[in-house]
Protein backbone atom coordinates (compact mmCIF):
# COMPACT_ATOMS: atom_id res chain seq x y z
CA UNK A 1 0.00 0.00 0.00
CA UNK A 2 0.96 3.30 -0.85
CA UNK A 3 3.24 4.96 1.78
CA UNK A 4 3.46 1.97 4.01
CA UNK A 5 6.95 1.23 5.84
CA UNK A 6 8.62 -2.00 6.44
CA UNK A 7 9.76 -2.84 10.17
CA UNK A 8 12.97 -3.33 8.35
CA UNK A 9 12.78 -0.09 6.78
CA UNK A 10 12.30 1.67 10.23
CA UNK A 11 15.62 0.07 11.63
CA UNK A 12 17.33 0.49 9.19
CA UNK A 13 16.32 4.50 8.95
CA UNK A 14 17.12 4.78 12.52
CA UNK A 15 20.55 3.19 12.61
CA UNK A 16 20.89 5.79 10.03
CA UNK A 17 20.21 8.67 12.02
CA UNK A 18 22.35 7.53 15.29
CA UNK A 19 25.16 6.80 12.53
CA UNK A 20 24.82 10.07 11.15
CA UNK A 21 24.04 11.44 15.07
CA UNK A 22 27.19 9.66 16.25
CA UNK A 23 29.49 10.71 13.34
CA UNK A 24 28.17 14.49 14.36
CA UNK A 25 28.99 13.93 17.85
CA UNK A 26 32.33 12.73 17.17
CA UNK A 27 33.02 15.50 14.87
CA UNK A 28 32.15 18.01 17.15
CA UNK A 29 34.21 16.51 19.76
CA UNK A 30 37.29 16.85 17.38
CA UNK A 31 36.98 20.15 16.36
CA UNK A 32 36.13 21.32 20.24
CA UNK A 33 39.07 19.26 21.10
CA UNK A 34 41.18 20.73 18.46
CA UNK A 35 39.85 24.47 19.60
CA UNK A 36 40.75 23.68 23.14
CA UNK A 37 44.10 22.85 21.99
CA UNK A 38 44.60 25.78 19.82
CA UNK A 39 43.87 27.73 22.70
CA UNK A 40 45.76 26.21 25.55
CA UNK A 41 48.86 26.21 23.47
CA UNK A 42 48.63 29.67 23.00
CA UNK A 43 47.72 30.63 26.63
CA UNK A 44 50.26 31.41 28.96
CA UNK A 45 48.29 31.99 32.24
CA UNK A 46 47.87 28.49 33.31
CA UNK A 47 51.18 26.23 33.28
CA UNK A 48 49.19 23.12 33.49
CA UNK A 49 46.99 23.62 30.23
CA UNK A 50 49.57 24.59 27.83
CA UNK A 51 51.84 21.46 28.50
CA UNK A 52 48.69 19.63 28.91
CA UNK A 53 46.77 20.89 25.99
CA UNK A 54 42.64 19.78 26.48
CA UNK A 55 43.50 16.36 28.91
CA UNK A 56 44.25 19.88 31.40
CA UNK A 57 40.83 20.76 32.20
CA UNK A 58 40.05 17.82 33.73
CA UNK A 59 42.52 18.94 36.51
CA UNK A 60 39.88 21.63 36.97
CA UNK A 61 37.12 19.55 36.66
CA UNK A 62 37.96 17.00 39.50
CA UNK A 63 39.49 19.83 41.58
CA UNK A 64 36.15 21.14 41.34
CA UNK A 65 34.11 17.81 42.05
CA UNK A 66 36.31 17.28 44.85
CA UNK A 67 34.72 19.19 47.35
CA UNK A 68 31.76 17.29 46.80
CA UNK A 69 33.51 13.65 47.19
CA UNK A 70 36.26 14.89 49.58
CA UNK A 71 34.25 14.50 52.97
CA UNK A 72 33.88 10.65 51.93
CA UNK A 73 36.54 9.68 50.13
CA UNK A 74 39.87 11.76 50.63
CA UNK A 75 41.09 14.44 53.50
CA UNK A 76 39.70 17.11 54.47
CA UNK A 77 40.84 20.32 53.29
CA UNK A 78 42.64 20.96 56.33
CA UNK A 79 44.51 17.29 56.44
CA UNK A 80 46.68 17.47 53.18
CA UNK A 81 50.37 17.11 54.38
CA UNK A 82 52.70 19.06 53.79
CA UNK A 83 50.90 22.39 52.93
CA UNK A 84 46.77 21.29 53.20
CA UNK A 85 44.50 22.51 50.18
CA UNK A 86 43.35 25.50 52.14
CA UNK A 87 47.18 26.97 52.65
CA UNK A 88 47.62 26.66 49.26
CA UNK A 89 44.31 27.83 48.36
CA UNK A 90 45.24 31.01 50.05
CA UNK A 91 48.00 31.52 48.58
CA UNK A 92 46.64 30.83 44.93
CA UNK A 93 44.34 33.65 45.46
CA UNK A 94 46.53 36.03 46.67
CA UNK A 95 48.70 35.14 44.04
CA UNK A 96 46.06 35.90 41.48
CA UNK A 97 45.25 39.34 43.54
CA UNK A 98 41.47 37.91 44.33
CA UNK A 99 39.36 38.57 47.14
CA UNK A 100 40.71 36.17 49.87
CA UNK A 101 37.49 36.61 52.15
CA UNK A 102 35.76 33.50 53.38
CA UNK A 103 32.00 33.48 54.56
CA UNK A 104 30.14 31.49 57.91
CA UNK A 105 32.95 30.45 59.51
CA UNK A 106 36.29 29.02 60.14
CA UNK A 107 36.91 25.55 59.13
CA UNK A 108 40.12 25.89 61.33
CA UNK A 109 39.95 23.69 64.68
CA UNK A 110 40.59 25.20 67.59
CA UNK A 111 41.83 23.05 70.24
CA UNK A 112 44.23 20.96 68.68
CA UNK A 113 47.63 21.21 70.99
CA UNK A 114 50.41 24.25 69.42
CA UNK A 115 46.97 26.04 67.51
CA UNK A 116 48.10 29.82 67.35
CA UNK A 117 45.88 32.20 68.50
CA UNK A 118 46.00 36.53 68.33
CA UNK A 119 44.74 38.42 71.53
CA UNK A 120 42.69 41.14 69.43
CA UNK A 121 42.70 44.71 71.24
CA UNK A 122 39.60 46.18 72.58
CA UNK A 123 40.71 49.36 70.27
CA UNK A 124 42.27 48.06 67.33
CA UNK A 125 44.49 50.58 65.41
CA UNK A 126 42.48 52.83 62.85
CA UNK A 127 43.44 52.41 59.16
CA UNK A 128 44.43 56.30 59.24
CA UNK A 129 46.91 55.39 62.20
CA UNK A 130 48.85 52.87 60.61
CA UNK A 131 52.26 53.21 60.12
CA UNK A 132 54.55 52.53 57.74
CA UNK A 133 56.99 49.06 58.18
CA UNK A 134 59.80 49.77 60.21
CA UNK A 135 63.03 49.60 58.24
CA UNK A 136 65.99 47.37 59.37
CA UNK A 137 69.70 47.75 58.99
CA UNK A 138 71.46 44.39 58.57
CA UNK A 139 75.44 44.66 58.90
CA UNK A 140 75.64 48.59 60.12
CA UNK A 141 79.61 48.37 60.29
CA UNK A 142 80.29 46.80 57.22
CA UNK A 143 81.35 48.87 54.28
CA UNK A 144 78.15 48.52 52.72
CA UNK A 145 75.03 47.46 55.28
CA UNK A 146 71.69 46.83 53.77
CA UNK A 147 68.82 48.63 54.89
CA UNK A 148 65.21 46.88 54.00
CA UNK A 149 61.47 47.25 54.81
CA UNK A 150 60.66 44.29 53.67
CA UNK A 151 59.49 41.21 55.95
CA UNK A 152 58.46 39.12 53.50
CA UNK A 153 61.25 37.55 51.34
CA UNK A 154 61.88 34.95 48.95
CA UNK A 155 64.54 31.74 50.62
CA UNK A 156 67.06 29.85 49.06
CA UNK A 157 66.14 28.10 45.60
CA UNK A 158 68.96 26.91 43.29
CA UNK A 159 68.85 27.49 39.66
CA UNK A 160 69.42 23.82 38.71
CA UNK A 161 66.83 23.38 41.79
CA UNK A 162 64.49 25.11 39.78
CA UNK A 163 64.38 26.25 36.23
CA UNK A 164 65.26 29.20 34.29
CA UNK A 165 62.00 30.97 33.89
CA UNK A 166 60.91 30.21 37.91
CA UNK A 167 64.49 32.16 38.29
CA UNK A 168 63.59 34.90 35.96
CA UNK A 169 59.69 35.14 37.55
CA UNK A 170 61.12 35.05 40.93
CA UNK A 171 63.42 37.63 40.14
CA UNK A 172 61.21 40.28 38.76
CA UNK A 173 58.20 39.80 41.05
CA UNK A 174 60.52 40.20 43.89
CA UNK A 175 61.47 43.54 42.58
CA UNK A 176 58.14 44.44 41.74
CA UNK A 177 57.32 43.81 45.34
CA UNK A 178 60.12 45.60 46.79
CA UNK A 179 61.96 42.02 48.67
CA UNK A 180 64.56 39.99 48.58
CA UNK A 181 65.63 36.61 46.65
CA UNK A 182 68.21 34.43 48.01
CA UNK A 183 69.67 32.89 44.96
CA UNK A 184 70.40 29.30 46.99
CA UNK A 185 73.50 27.51 47.10
CA UNK A 186 73.83 26.73 42.99
CA UNK A 187 75.34 30.20 42.11
CA UNK A 188 74.63 33.38 40.99
CA UNK A 189 73.24 32.99 37.36
CA UNK A 190 72.56 35.48 34.32
CA UNK A 191 68.32 35.06 35.50
CA UNK A 192 69.06 35.63 38.90
CA UNK A 193 70.65 39.33 38.15
CA UNK A 194 68.07 40.14 35.27
CA UNK A 195 65.36 40.93 37.24
CA UNK A 196 66.41 43.48 39.37
CA UNK A 197 65.93 42.42 42.92
CA UNK A 198 68.31 42.47 45.68
CA UNK A 199 69.57 39.46 45.96
CA UNK A 200 71.30 37.51 48.71
CA UNK A 201 74.57 34.88 47.66
CA UNK A 202 74.10 31.56 49.73
CA UNK A 203 77.52 29.75 50.09
CA UNK A 204 76.52 25.90 50.02
CA UNK A 205 78.91 23.47 51.70
CA UNK A 206 79.90 22.87 48.38
CA UNK A 207 81.13 26.80 47.08
CA UNK A 208 79.09 26.63 44.02
CA UNK A 209 79.55 30.28 42.14
CA UNK A 210 82.60 31.12 44.46
CA UNK A 211 84.47 27.86 44.47
CA UNK A 212 88.40 27.68 42.54
CA UNK A 213 89.79 24.72 40.37
CA UNK A 214 90.37 22.28 43.80
CA UNK A 215 86.56 23.07 44.95
CA UNK A 216 87.86 25.61 47.78
CA UNK A 217 86.36 29.38 48.40
CA UNK A 218 88.17 31.66 45.99
CA UNK A 219 88.29 35.29 47.47
CA UNK A 220 88.42 36.55 43.82
CA UNK A 221 85.27 34.89 42.90
CA UNK A 222 83.77 36.22 46.29
CA UNK A 223 84.47 39.84 45.00
CA UNK A 224 83.53 39.28 41.33
CA UNK A 225 79.87 38.22 42.84
CA UNK A 226 80.23 41.32 45.34
CA UNK A 227 80.48 43.70 43.13
CA UNK A 228 77.46 42.98 41.48
CA UNK A 229 75.17 46.09 42.55
CA UNK A 230 72.12 43.66 43.60
CA UNK A 231 74.10 41.28 45.69
CA UNK A 232 73.02 42.83 49.23
CA UNK A 233 74.35 39.69 51.72
CA UNK A 234 76.00 36.64 52.17
CA UNK A 235 74.53 33.61 53.63
CA UNK A 236 76.46 30.83 54.65
CA UNK A 237 74.55 27.73 54.49
CA UNK A 238 75.32 25.10 57.64
CA UNK A 239 72.47 23.01 57.02
CA UNK A 240 68.63 23.06 55.48
CA UNK A 241 65.51 21.94 56.78
CA UNK A 242 64.83 19.16 55.40
CA UNK A 243 68.21 17.72 55.32
CA UNK A 244 69.95 18.52 58.22
CA UNK A 245 73.61 16.52 58.16
CA UNK A 246 73.21 16.10 54.41
CA UNK A 247 74.32 18.64 51.51
CA UNK A 248 73.00 19.70 48.28
CA UNK A 249 71.53 16.73 45.56
CA UNK A 250 70.46 17.97 42.32
CA UNK A 251 70.07 14.99 40.53
CA UNK A 252 72.26 14.01 37.13
CA UNK A 253 69.34 14.35 34.69
CA UNK A 254 68.59 18.36 36.47
CA UNK A 255 72.55 19.17 35.10
CA UNK A 256 72.21 20.79 32.52
CA UNK A 257 75.84 22.09 30.87
CA UNK A 258 74.38 25.67 31.68
CA UNK A 259 73.85 24.78 35.23
CA UNK A 260 77.22 22.64 35.33
CA UNK A 261 79.31 25.67 33.99
CA UNK A 262 77.31 28.22 37.03
CA UNK A 263 78.77 25.30 39.59
CA UNK A 264 82.07 24.47 38.28
CA UNK A 265 80.82 20.34 37.82
CA UNK A 266 80.79 18.32 35.19
CA UNK A 267 77.34 18.02 33.05
CA UNK A 268 74.95 14.93 33.32
CA UNK A 269 76.49 14.19 36.80
CA UNK A 270 74.75 13.87 40.35
CA UNK A 271 75.40 17.37 42.26
CA UNK A 272 76.30 15.99 45.66
CA UNK A 273 77.83 19.27 48.19
CA UNK A 274 79.12 17.83 51.19
CA UNK A 275 77.67 17.46 54.19
CA UNK A 276 79.14 20.23 55.94
CA UNK A 277 81.89 22.68 55.19
CA UNK A 278 85.46 20.69 55.86
CA UNK A 279 86.95 23.91 57.00
CA UNK A 280 84.00 24.57 59.87
CA UNK A 281 85.00 22.35 62.58
CA UNK A 282 83.94 24.52 65.71
CA UNK A 283 82.48 28.21 66.70
CA UNK A 284 85.61 29.58 66.08
CA UNK A 285 85.85 28.42 62.48
CA UNK A 286 82.64 29.86 61.54
CA UNK A 287 83.25 32.92 63.04
CA UNK A 288 86.54 33.20 60.63
CA UNK A 289 84.62 32.07 57.56
CA UNK A 290 82.16 34.82 58.42
CA UNK A 291 84.41 37.12 58.81
CA UNK A 292 86.87 35.91 55.49
CA UNK A 293 84.03 36.71 53.59
CA UNK A 294 82.68 39.58 55.17
CA UNK A 295 86.11 41.60 54.86
CA UNK A 296 86.57 40.39 51.03
CA UNK A 297 82.88 41.25 50.09
CA UNK A 298 82.22 44.17 52.47
CA UNK A 299 78.65 42.88 52.39
CA UNK A 300 76.91 41.96 55.95
CA UNK A 301 77.55 38.31 56.19
CA UNK A 302 75.50 35.39 58.15
CA UNK A 303 74.69 32.00 58.24
CA UNK A 304 71.66 29.85 58.05
CA UNK A 305 71.44 26.53 59.78
CA UNK A 306 68.62 24.47 61.11
CA UNK A 307 68.75 23.98 65.25
CA UNK A 308 69.09 20.73 66.42
CA UNK A 309 71.59 20.32 69.28
CA UNK A 310 71.37 23.95 71.18
CA UNK A 311 74.55 24.02 73.48
CA UNK A 312 76.79 25.22 70.78
CA UNK A 313 74.36 28.78 70.47
CA UNK A 314 76.46 29.50 73.82
CA UNK A 315 79.59 28.59 73.35
CA UNK A 316 79.34 30.88 69.64
CA UNK A 317 78.16 33.95 71.53
CA UNK A 318 81.17 33.47 74.64
CA UNK A 319 83.63 33.79 71.70
CA UNK A 320 81.69 36.34 69.93
CA UNK A 321 82.01 38.17 73.49
CA UNK A 322 86.24 36.92 73.18
CA UNK A 323 86.51 38.55 70.09
CA UNK A 324 84.46 41.17 69.99
CA UNK A 325 80.86 41.87 69.00
CA UNK A 326 81.96 43.41 65.82
CA UNK A 327 83.03 39.78 65.04
CA UNK A 328 79.31 38.50 65.73
CA UNK A 329 77.19 37.28 62.36
CA UNK A 330 75.12 39.90 61.05
CA UNK A 331 72.30 37.95 60.85
CA UNK A 332 70.85 33.83 61.44
CA UNK A 333 68.32 32.40 59.40
CA UNK A 334 66.58 29.93 61.61
CA UNK A 335 65.29 27.06 59.06
CA UNK A 336 63.10 24.77 60.56
CA UNK A 337 62.96 20.57 60.33
CA UNK A 338 59.58 21.67 58.22
CA UNK A 339 61.59 23.55 55.35
CA UNK A 340 61.46 21.48 52.13
CA UNK A 341 64.38 20.40 49.15
CA UNK A 342 64.00 19.27 45.92
CA UNK A 343 65.77 15.71 46.65
CA UNK A 344 66.05 14.52 50.50
CA UNK A 345 66.10 11.22 52.67
CA UNK A 346 62.95 9.99 53.88
CA UNK A 347 65.34 9.35 57.49
CA UNK A 348 66.39 13.03 57.50
CA UNK A 349 63.54 15.19 55.98
CA UNK A 350 60.94 13.08 58.36
CA UNK A 351 62.83 12.75 61.70
CA UNK A 352 65.80 15.70 62.18
CA UNK A 353 66.03 18.80 63.44
CA UNK A 354 63.07 21.09 65.61
CA UNK A 355 60.46 22.53 64.50
CA UNK A 356 60.75 26.41 63.85
CA UNK A 357 57.54 26.78 66.34
CA UNK A 358 60.95 25.21 69.08
CA UNK A 359 63.95 26.76 67.81
CA UNK A 360 62.65 30.23 66.49
CA UNK A 361 62.31 31.81 70.42
CA UNK A 362 65.24 29.42 71.98
CA UNK A 363 67.72 31.16 69.54
CA UNK A 364 66.14 34.68 69.97
CA UNK A 365 66.31 34.04 74.12
CA UNK A 366 69.58 33.05 73.57
CA UNK A 367 70.63 36.10 72.16
CA UNK A 368 68.95 38.14 74.59
CA UNK A 369 70.70 36.38 77.10
CA UNK A 370 73.80 37.13 75.56
CA UNK A 371 73.05 40.43 74.83
CA UNK A 372 73.56 39.86 70.74
CA UNK A 373 69.80 40.55 70.34
CA UNK A 374 70.36 43.85 68.31
CA UNK A 375 73.40 42.87 67.01
CA UNK A 376 72.65 40.01 65.45
CA UNK A 377 69.14 39.76 63.25
CA UNK A 378 67.14 36.90 63.08
CA UNK A 379 64.95 35.44 60.15
CA UNK A 380 62.85 33.08 60.03
CA UNK A 381 62.24 30.21 57.56
CA UNK A 382 60.39 27.07 57.27
CA UNK A 383 56.71 26.59 55.82
CA UNK A 384 55.56 29.85 56.86
CA UNK A 385 53.65 30.42 53.98
CA UNK A 386 50.49 32.44 55.07
CA UNK A 387 49.85 35.68 57.20
CA UNK A 388 49.19 33.99 60.48
CA UNK A 389 52.67 32.53 60.27
CA UNK A 390 54.75 35.56 59.62
CA UNK A 391 52.69 37.31 62.40
CA UNK A 392 53.64 34.58 64.60
CA UNK A 393 57.11 34.61 63.58
CA UNK A 394 57.61 38.64 64.39
CA UNK A 395 55.78 37.73 67.70
CA UNK A 396 58.10 35.87 68.78
CA UNK A 397 60.88 37.58 67.48
CA UNK A 398 62.34 37.19 63.70
CA UNK A 399 63.18 40.25 61.87
CA UNK A 400 62.30 39.08 58.42
CA UNK A 401 60.45 36.01 57.46
CA UNK A 402 61.92 34.06 54.18
CA UNK A 403 59.64 31.25 52.31
CA UNK A 404 60.75 28.96 49.31
CA UNK A 405 57.53 26.62 48.58
CA UNK A 406 55.08 29.55 49.27
CA UNK A 407 56.53 31.19 46.09
CA UNK A 408 56.71 28.12 44.41
CA UNK A 409 52.73 27.79 44.80
CA UNK A 410 52.76 31.43 43.60
CA UNK A 411 54.32 30.59 40.41
CA UNK A 412 52.03 27.98 39.96
CA UNK A 413 53.03 24.65 41.99
CA UNK A 414 50.24 22.17 42.16
CA UNK A 415 51.90 19.87 45.01
CA UNK A 416 53.06 17.31 42.64
CA UNK A 417 55.90 16.21 44.69
CA UNK A 418 57.98 15.39 41.74
CA UNK A 419 60.54 17.95 42.56
CA UNK A 420 63.41 15.79 41.98
CA UNK A 421 62.66 13.95 39.03
CA UNK A 422 62.50 16.58 36.37
CA UNK A 423 58.91 16.10 35.51
CA UNK A 424 56.88 18.97 37.39
CA UNK A 425 54.08 19.15 35.24
CA UNK A 426 53.75 22.68 35.54
CA UNK A 427 57.58 23.81 35.14
CA UNK A 428 59.03 25.03 38.50
CA UNK A 429 61.40 22.84 39.11
CA UNK A 430 61.78 21.10 35.63
CA UNK A 431 64.98 21.59 33.04
CA UNK A 432 62.76 20.20 29.89
CA UNK A 433 61.48 23.02 27.75
CA UNK A 434 58.66 21.16 26.90
CA UNK A 435 57.36 21.27 30.34
CA UNK A 436 59.05 24.77 31.49
CA UNK A 437 57.10 26.51 28.34
CA UNK A 438 54.05 26.42 30.05
CA UNK A 439 55.76 29.18 32.65
CA UNK A 440 55.63 32.32 31.30
CA UNK A 441 58.38 34.38 33.34
CA UNK A 442 55.98 38.09 32.89
CA UNK A 443 53.18 36.46 34.13
CA UNK A 444 54.18 34.94 37.35
CA UNK A 445 56.39 37.42 38.18
CA UNK A 446 53.32 39.54 38.59
CA UNK A 447 51.47 36.65 40.83
CA UNK A 448 55.09 36.83 42.70
CA UNK A 449 54.65 40.10 43.51
CA UNK A 450 50.97 40.29 43.95
CA UNK A 451 51.43 37.11 46.73
CA UNK A 452 54.14 39.33 48.53
CA UNK A 453 51.31 42.59 48.44
CA UNK A 454 48.64 40.47 49.96
CA UNK A 455 50.95 39.12 52.70
CA UNK A 456 52.28 42.19 53.84
CA UNK A 457 48.40 43.41 54.07
CA UNK A 458 46.77 40.89 55.94
CA UNK A 459 50.08 40.45 57.99
CA UNK A 460 48.88 44.40 58.86
CA UNK A 461 45.52 43.64 59.49
CA UNK A 462 46.43 41.07 62.29
CA UNK A 463 48.90 43.47 63.84
CA UNK A 464 46.16 46.39 63.27
CA UNK A 465 43.91 44.29 65.14
CA UNK A 466 46.14 43.12 68.12
CA UNK A 467 46.37 47.49 68.61
CA UNK A 468 50.14 47.84 67.19
CA UNK A 469 50.85 50.64 64.32
CA UNK A 470 52.66 48.25 62.17
CA UNK A 471 53.69 44.53 62.36
CA UNK A 472 57.19 44.81 63.46
CA UNK A 473 56.00 45.96 66.81
CA UNK A 474 54.50 42.61 67.68
CA UNK A 475 55.23 41.01 70.81
CA UNK A 476 55.15 37.41 71.97
CA UNK A 477 52.10 38.70 74.57
CA UNK A 478 50.15 39.44 71.04
CA UNK A 479 49.51 35.71 70.61
CA UNK A 480 48.58 32.66 72.95
CA UNK A 481 49.39 28.55 72.14
CA UNK A 482 47.25 26.18 72.80
CA UNK A 483 48.56 23.41 75.29
CA UNK A 484 47.37 20.17 76.18
CA UNK A 485 44.69 20.72 78.07
CA UNK A 486 42.91 22.85 75.62
CA UNK A 487 43.37 26.06 77.27
CA UNK A 488 45.82 28.67 75.69
CA UNK A 489 49.00 30.43 77.49
CA UNK A 490 50.50 33.20 75.98
CA UNK A 491 53.60 33.13 74.00
CA UNK A 492 55.53 35.73 77.10
CA UNK A 493 54.11 32.82 79.58
CA UNK A 494 55.46 29.92 77.34
CA UNK A 495 58.63 31.91 76.20
CA UNK A 496 59.55 34.52 79.03
CA UNK A 497 62.00 36.60 77.14
CA UNK A 498 64.93 37.10 79.37
CA UNK A 499 66.63 40.31 80.08
CA UNK A 500 69.28 41.26 77.88
CA UNK A 501 72.76 40.95 79.05
CA UNK A 502 74.92 43.55 78.30
CA UNK A 503 77.07 43.22 76.10
CA UNK A 504 81.08 43.11 78.09
CA UNK A 505 83.44 46.00 78.16
CA UNK A 506 86.49 45.81 75.53
CA UNK A 507 88.65 45.89 78.62
CA UNK A 508 87.05 42.88 79.75
CA UNK A 509 86.68 41.19 76.78
CA UNK A 510 90.72 41.14 76.28
CA UNK A 511 90.72 39.52 79.78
Amino acid sequence: MFGATTSEEIISGGLQFFSALFIFMLGSAILVAIVLFIIDVSQTKNAVRRNYPVIGHFRYLFQHLGKYFRQYFFAMDREELPFNREYRGWVNRAANDENNTVGFGSTRDLKPTGTVLFVNCPFPTLEEDAAPIQAVTIGPDTRAPYETDSLFNISGMSFGAISKPAVLALSNGARMAGCWMNTGEGGLSPWHLEGGADLVFQIGTAKYGVRDEKGELSDAKLRKVAAHPQMKMFEIKMSQGAKPGKGGILPGMKVTPEIAEIRSIPAGQDSISPNRHPEIDNVGDLLDLIERVRSVTGKPTGFKAVIGAYGWLDSLADEIHRRGIEHAPDFITIDSAEGGTGAAPMSLIDYMGLSIGESLPMVVDKLCQHGLRERIKVIASGKLITPADVAWALCVGADFVTSARGFMFALGCIQSLRCNNNTCPTGVTTHNPRLQKGLDPKVKAVRVANYVKNMIHEVGVIAHSCGVHEPRRLRRFHARLVCNDERSKALDELYPTLPAKPAPQPALREA
